[in-house]
């Protein structure tokens, strides 16, 4: 069976800059990256607190696409996020199981995510190298 860890939640927003300001300002916690992403037509960012190790993921998906959602106020969770050492390996165990991937994977070779969903229709993404690394001689 693949090896996971659980590495952070992602909620959606309805407003990225004034979630951004929430989390840093009010919580103290640290951006750590934003970007678009073209795939999703919208933007995340990624903040971290100042002592813990889970990141909060904060996901903005354009209205109309197929990722934007009516918001209702407390069902804004997005995913969870697992790291596998392998996420090829993983896809090929889940196929197995008839677990179907919902979306990707996404990415090169080195790191990828993958998305599947919990029995509540929750996404679970995955994240990790498609492939095994070389060892060197």
């Amino acid at each position: 069976m693949a090896s996971y860890t659980f590495t952070y939640t992602g909620i959606r927003v309805k407003d990225m800059d004034e979630s951004i300001a929430f989390y840093t300002r009010v919580l103290g916690m640290r951006l750590q990256f934003r970007m678009k992403l073209k795939k999703t037509d919208g933007e995340f960012a990624l903040l971290r607190s100042l002592r813990g190790r889970q990141r909060l993921e904060l996901n903005w998906y354009k209205p109309g696409t197929r990722f934007a959602k009516p918001y209702a106020a407390g069902e804004g969770l997005d995913h969870l996020a697992f790291r596998t050492p392998h996420l090829g390996e993983a896809i090929r165990e889940l196929r197995k199981q008839e677990i179907p991937i919902v979306e990707g994977p996404i990415g090169d070779p080195g790191g990828a995510w993958a998305y599947v969903e919990d029995p509540n229709g929750i996404w679970i993404e995955l994240i990790g190298p498609l492939r095994k690394k070389k060892r060197k001689a």
